[in-house]
Protein backbone atom coordinates (compact mmCIF):
# COMPACT_ATOMS: atom_id res chain seq x y z
CA UNK A 1 0.00 0.00 0.00
CA UNK A 2 1.09 3.57 -0.64
CA UNK A 3 1.85 6.27 1.44
CA UNK A 4 -0.93 8.27 0.04
CA UNK A 5 -3.67 5.00 -0.07
CA UNK A 6 -2.62 4.70 3.68
CA UNK A 7 -3.47 8.21 4.28
CA UNK A 8 -6.48 7.69 2.23
CA UNK A 9 -7.75 5.39 4.32
CA UNK A 10 -7.14 6.67 8.17
CA UNK A 11 -8.97 10.13 6.19
CA UNK A 12 -11.70 7.84 5.15
CA UNK A 13 -12.03 5.92 8.47
CA UNK A 14 -11.86 9.10 11.25
CA UNK A 15 -14.18 11.11 8.72
CA UNK A 16 -16.42 8.24 8.65
CA UNK A 17 -16.52 8.97 12.46
CA UNK A 18 -17.22 12.25 12.63
CA UNK A 19 -20.28 11.85 10.23
CA UNK A 20 -21.34 9.01 12.41
CA UNK A 21 -20.89 11.14 15.13
CA UNK A 22 -23.08 13.54 13.32
CA UNK A 23 -26.14 11.71 12.83
CA UNK A 24 -25.98 10.37 16.32
CA UNK A 25 -26.82 13.84 17.18
CA UNK A 26 -29.85 13.88 14.78
CA UNK A 27 -31.18 10.71 16.17
CA UNK A 28 -30.96 8.79 13.08
CA UNK A 29 -31.52 5.25 12.01
CA UNK A 30 -28.50 3.13 11.62
CA UNK A 31 -28.91 3.15 7.75
CA UNK A 32 -28.91 6.91 8.43
CA UNK A 33 -25.28 6.30 10.44
CA UNK A 34 -24.13 4.88 7.44
CA UNK A 35 -25.20 7.36 4.57
CA UNK A 36 -24.12 10.03 6.71
CA UNK A 37 -20.17 8.67 8.22
CA UNK A 38 -19.68 7.27 3.58
CA UNK A 39 -21.10 10.98 2.51
CA UNK A 40 -18.44 12.21 5.19
CA UNK A 41 -15.71 9.83 4.31
CA UNK A 42 -15.38 10.28 0.38
CA UNK A 43 -17.00 13.09 -0.15
CA UNK A 44 -13.37 15.43 -0.61
CA UNK A 45 -11.52 12.39 -2.17
CA UNK A 46 -14.31 12.11 -4.91
CA UNK A 47 -14.36 15.61 -6.01
CA UNK A 48 -10.41 15.74 -5.88
CA UNK A 49 -10.47 12.30 -8.28
CA UNK A 50 -13.40 13.96 -10.89
CA UNK A 51 -11.13 17.08 -10.90
CA UNK A 52 -7.89 15.72 -11.75
CA UNK A 53 -9.53 12.68 -13.83
CA UNK A 54 -8.51 10.10 -12.04
CA UNK A 55 -10.63 7.09 -13.25
CA UNK A 56 -12.05 5.39 -11.13
CA UNK A 57 -12.14 6.76 -8.47
CA UNK A 58 -10.64 5.83 -5.18
CA UNK A 59 -13.47 4.07 -3.43
CA UNK A 60 -14.93 2.80 -6.69
CA UNK A 61 -11.50 1.06 -7.48
CA UNK A 62 -11.15 -0.20 -3.89
CA UNK A 63 -14.22 -0.66 -2.43
CA UNK A 64 -12.57 -1.49 0.98
CA UNK A 65 -13.11 2.73 1.91
CA UNK A 66 -16.44 2.07 1.75
CA UNK A 67 -16.50 -0.91 3.99
CA UNK A 68 -14.20 0.83 6.84
CA UNK A 69 -16.33 4.34 6.39
CA UNK A 70 -19.70 1.52 7.59
CA UNK A 71 -17.18 -0.13 9.97
CA UNK A 72 -16.85 3.73 11.60
CA UNK A 73 -20.44 4.43 11.37
CA UNK A 74 -21.52 0.78 13.28
CA UNK A 75 -18.78 1.33 16.09
CA UNK A 76 -20.16 4.95 16.66
CA UNK A 77 -24.10 3.84 16.60
CA UNK A 78 -23.12 1.38 19.16
CA UNK A 79 -20.56 3.67 21.45
CA UNK A 80 -22.07 7.11 21.07
CA UNK A 81 -23.76 6.91 24.04
CA UNK A 82 -20.72 6.76 26.15
CA UNK A 83 -19.35 10.31 25.46
CA UNK A 84 -19.92 13.31 27.75
CA UNK A 85 -20.38 15.43 24.11
CA UNK A 86 -20.87 13.96 20.87
CA UNK A 87 -20.35 17.48 19.91
CA UNK A 88 -16.41 17.69 21.43
CA UNK A 89 -15.94 14.48 19.98
CA UNK A 90 -17.27 15.38 16.68
CA UNK A 91 -15.18 18.54 16.26
CA UNK A 92 -11.77 16.87 17.89
CA UNK A 93 -11.90 14.48 15.44
CA UNK A 94 -12.72 16.46 12.77
CA UNK A 95 -9.18 18.49 13.20
CA UNK A 96 -7.82 14.78 12.93
CA UNK A 97 -9.50 13.85 9.91
CA UNK A 98 -8.42 17.36 7.99
CA UNK A 99 -4.79 16.90 8.80
CA UNK A 100 -4.76 13.65 7.23
CA UNK A 101 -6.88 14.03 4.03
CA UNK A 102 -5.07 17.17 3.32
CA UNK A 103 -1.69 15.81 2.74
CA UNK A 104 -4.07 12.82 1.26
CA UNK A 105 -5.30 15.29 -1.13
CA UNK A 106 -2.35 16.92 -1.51
CA UNK A 107 0.11 13.56 -2.24
CA UNK A 108 -2.32 12.38 -4.70
CA UNK A 109 -1.68 15.46 -6.94
CA UNK A 110 1.89 15.37 -6.41
CA UNK A 111 1.75 11.91 -7.66
CA UNK A 112 0.75 13.26 -10.57
CA UNK A 113 3.38 15.94 -10.91
CA UNK A 114 0.77 18.75 -10.79
CA UNK A 115 1.68 22.48 -10.27
CA UNK A 116 1.67 23.99 -6.78
CA UNK A 117 -1.53 25.73 -7.27
CA UNK A 118 -3.20 22.65 -7.56
CA UNK A 119 -1.66 20.41 -5.28
CA UNK A 120 -2.73 22.58 -3.08
CA UNK A 121 -6.18 23.05 -4.02
CA UNK A 122 -6.58 19.29 -3.99
CA UNK A 123 -5.07 19.20 -0.68
CA UNK A 124 -8.00 21.77 0.68
CA UNK A 125 -10.64 20.46 -1.22
CA UNK A 126 -9.98 16.96 -0.39
CA UNK A 127 -9.82 18.03 3.47
CA UNK A 128 -12.42 20.68 3.70
CA UNK A 129 -15.47 19.37 1.21
CA UNK A 130 -16.70 15.79 2.92
CA UNK A 131 -17.00 18.17 6.26
CA UNK A 132 -18.97 20.68 4.34
CA UNK A 133 -21.16 17.83 2.87
CA UNK A 134 -22.04 16.08 6.27
CA UNK A 135 -22.51 19.64 7.50
CA UNK A 136 -25.11 20.77 4.85
CA UNK A 137 -27.25 17.21 4.13
CA UNK A 138 -27.25 17.13 8.44
CA UNK A 139 -28.88 20.26 8.49
CA UNK A 140 -25.86 22.16 10.94
CA UNK A 141 -23.75 24.98 10.23
CA UNK A 142 -21.25 24.10 8.17
CA UNK A 143 -17.95 23.68 10.64
CA UNK A 144 -15.71 25.14 7.50
CA UNK A 145 -17.82 28.44 7.82
CA UNK A 146 -18.16 28.59 11.76
CA UNK A 147 -16.77 32.55 12.43
CA UNK A 148 -13.49 33.20 13.08
CA UNK A 149 -12.43 29.75 13.23
CA UNK A 150 -9.14 28.70 11.31
CA UNK A 151 -10.80 25.63 8.58
CA UNK A 152 -9.77 26.37 5.65
CA UNK A 153 -7.31 28.49 6.36
CA UNK A 154 -5.58 25.70 8.32
CA UNK A 155 -6.13 23.16 5.06
CA UNK A 156 -5.03 25.58 3.14
CA UNK A 157 -2.05 26.66 4.72
CA UNK A 158 -0.85 23.00 5.75
CA UNK A 159 -1.67 22.34 1.33
CA UNK A 160 1.03 25.09 0.76
CA UNK A 161 3.60 24.06 3.19
CA UNK A 162 3.25 20.47 1.77
CA UNK A 163 3.67 21.89 -2.10
CA UNK A 164 6.20 24.65 -1.12
CA UNK A 165 8.38 22.33 0.49
CA UNK A 166 8.07 18.75 -2.15
CA UNK A 167 11.14 20.09 -4.12
CA UNK A 168 13.65 20.12 -0.90
CA UNK A 169 12.88 16.63 -0.30
CA UNK A 170 13.36 13.52 -2.05
CA UNK A 171 10.93 11.53 0.04
CA UNK A 172 7.73 13.12 -0.82
CA UNK A 173 6.44 11.74 2.96
CA UNK A 174 8.74 14.63 4.57
CA UNK A 175 6.46 17.47 2.77
CA UNK A 176 3.15 15.59 3.59
CA UNK A 177 4.22 15.11 7.08
CA UNK A 178 4.84 18.44 7.30
CA UNK A 179 1.60 19.20 5.36
CA UNK A 180 -0.33 17.37 8.02
CA UNK A 181 1.28 19.06 11.23
CA UNK A 182 1.01 22.59 10.07
CA UNK A 183 -2.73 21.79 9.36
CA UNK A 184 -3.50 20.24 12.66
CA UNK A 185 -1.95 22.42 14.53
CA UNK A 186 -3.47 25.58 12.91
CA UNK A 187 -6.68 23.68 13.30
CA UNK A 188 -6.12 22.85 17.31
CA UNK A 189 -4.84 26.01 17.59
CA UNK A 190 -8.18 27.37 16.86
CA UNK A 191 -10.38 25.30 19.13
CA UNK A 192 -8.15 25.33 21.71
CA UNK A 193 -6.85 28.78 22.17
CA UNK A 194 -9.33 30.44 20.20
CA UNK A 195 -7.03 31.75 16.99
CA UNK A 196 -9.04 33.33 14.32
CA UNK A 197 -8.82 35.58 11.30
CA UNK A 198 -10.67 39.24 11.81
CA UNK A 199 -14.48 38.97 10.86
CA UNK A 200 -15.85 41.43 8.13
CA UNK A 201 -18.17 43.85 10.29
CA UNK A 202 -19.98 45.76 8.31
CA UNK A 203 -20.27 49.70 9.51
CA UNK A 204 -22.99 52.23 9.10
CA UNK A 205 -22.93 53.77 4.97
CA UNK A 206 -20.70 57.04 5.06
CA UNK A 207 -22.98 60.49 4.33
Amino acid sequence: MTSVAFLDFVSVFIFALTGAFAASRKQLDVVGFAFAACLTAVGGGTLRDVLLDRNPVFWIAQPAYIGVACAAAALVYFTAHLFESRLRALIWLDSFALAVAVPAGAGVAMALDQPISVIVLMGTITGCMGGLLRDVVLDDVPVVLRQGELYVTAAFTGALTGALTLPYFPDPLVPLALCAGVTWALRAGSLAFGWSLPVYKSRPPRR
